[in-house]
């Protein structure tokens, strides 16, 4: 299989974007992997060779600019049969909404399975194409965010704007 890594510079900090065959296998926040402080500068920002990092780099400029609301990419992400039904499920959530890890769990069909389904959300290796950043606690409190909760917040208020014309004000 052949793999392409590519790293891209988006308005909330570098991405590394990994494809598998032609599929896209991740889209990670550089400054957010477990004690990683890497230098963006140092980054090797090369223009992709594949169709699908192309297209990838295509559709989060249009995300980004508040011109594209879903994606659609082919998506490789390795995980359980639990995980996928997870990340599945988080690709129904509308551009603009949110939801709890509660009702995430509900509509997967078990809501004794909430931690389950925290984790399986914390594992969503695909960021932003796959929207784990729109699930929040159930009282209303961002939480839970691999990519760093500030980042979390720009993504939704960057959604909430566009779908609900909606400016925020700090």
């Amino acid at each position: 299989m052949n793999v392409e890594i590519v790293y891209y510079k988006s308005p909330i900090g570098a991405l590394e974007i990994r494809s598998a065959g032609s599929a896209i296998s991740d889209v990670l926040f550089v400054n957010s992997w477990k004690g990683a402080k890497v230098n963006e500068a140092e980054l090797n920002f090369v223009k992709p060779k594949s169709a699908i990092i192309r297209s990838c780099i295509k559709q989060l400029d249009e995300y980004f600019a508040g011109k594209r609301t879903e994606f659609h990419l082919h998506i490789a992400q390795v995980g359980t049969e639990f995980q996928q039904q997870v990340w599945k499920e988080l690709c129904l959530i509308p551009y603009g909404r949110t939801i709890s890890y509660l009702e995430l769990s509900k509509r997967i069909g078990n809501v004794k399975a909430i931690r389950a389904v925290g984790t399986a959300n914390g594992n969503n290796s695909v960021s932003i194409i796959v929207p784990c950043h729109r699930v929040i606690g159930s009282n209303g409190e961002l939480v839970g965010y691999g990519g760093d909760l500030w980042r979390k917040k720009w993504l939704l208020d960057l959604e909430n704007k566009v779908a609900n014309c909606v400016q925020t004000l700090f």
